[in-house]
């Protein structure tokens, strides 16, 4: 079992850790897109920085490298601990792809915010929890153009979700993990909070805040 959780988690941190804004944006436009806009790698500021493509095809590969740690730590978990809960090898395995993303090795450990990666390991995990938390991100995004906000709201909708549409075996673990990339991607947004709190934030569409 001590085997089977290493290898898991091994492989859904450097699954989690490819940081592809940061690739997509050095391939396509020649930058580092750490020194453009908020420095952030995630898919915002790659839109802000790098154009609607960029950020559209980062959102994406940051939500699959997320969803594909899931399964893959739920594959390693049923060949690897086959008596090991499923739904627990696959909660160790989004938080691991979660926590690479926001601190990947390969850029000194500072990466994004978390929030399309949480969204892709969520959509496997909690499947109409994570929807439903996408709705009110939309939502609010419409409502306030705050991506930040959106992100945040949209985050924190999750866990309670998800409480009322997961079925079947919900461990301490599973439902401890929700919380945990819930609070780390609030918790990532913390300059943004301060921003919105002092008026500051920028919208979708405007110039970044310095």
């Amino acid at each position: 079992m001590p085997i089977a959780l290493l290898v898991i988690v091994a492989a859904a941190y450097l699954l989690g850790s490819i940081p592809t804004g940061y690739l997509l944006v050095r391939l396509f436009r020649k930058q580092d897109i750490r020194t453009v806009g908020s420095g952030n790698i995630g898919a915002t500021n790659v839109l802000r920085s790098g154009g609607m493509g960029l950020g559209a095809a980062t959102f994406l590969l940051d939500m699959l490298k997320g969803s594909a740690a899931v399964y893959l730590g739920g594959l390693l978990g049923v060949l690897l601990a086959p008596s090991a809960p499923l739904r627990n090898m696959q909660a160790l395995a989004a938080l691991c792809a979660v926590l690479g993303h926001v601190f990947p090795v390969w850029l000194r450990f500072r990466g994004g915010k978390g929030v399309a990666t949480g969204f892709g390991v969520f959509l496997v995990a909690a499947p109409l929890a994570a929807l439903a938390a996408l709705a009110v991100f939309g939502l609010v995004l419409l409502l306030t153009r705050y991506v930040s906000l959106a992100s945040i709201v949209g985050a924190a909708s999750f866990p309670v979700f998800a409480w009322f549409t997961v079925q079947g075996d919900r461990s301490a673990f599973f439902l401890a993990v929700q919380i945990a990339v819930a609070l780390l991607i609030i918790a990532k947004h913390t300059p943004n909070i301060k921003r919105l709190l002092h008026g500051k934030e920028s919208r979708l569409g405007a110039k970044p805040a310095a």
